[in-house]
């Protein structure tokens, strides 16, 4: 595989960078959003089963 790029290479180099960093960042992202969507779904499913609980006891 060539990897030469002649004068184009800090061009094509730099949107391979580019592209790599966008990437991660928006993996980094997703994964910090579903954990804190899944900490407020549990939090939301426990407090529904303490309302079940308080109404059965009631």
């Amino acid at each position: 595989m060539d990897f030469d790029f002649g004068k184009y290479a800090f061009y094509v180099w730099g949107c391979y960078g580019v592209s790599a960093v966008a990437l991660i960042g928006l993996t980094v992202l997703s994964v910090v959003a579903h954990r804190d969507r899944a900490a407020k779904l549990k939090a939301l499913q426990e407090t529904l089963a303490a309302e079940k609980a308080q109404k059965v006891d009631a």
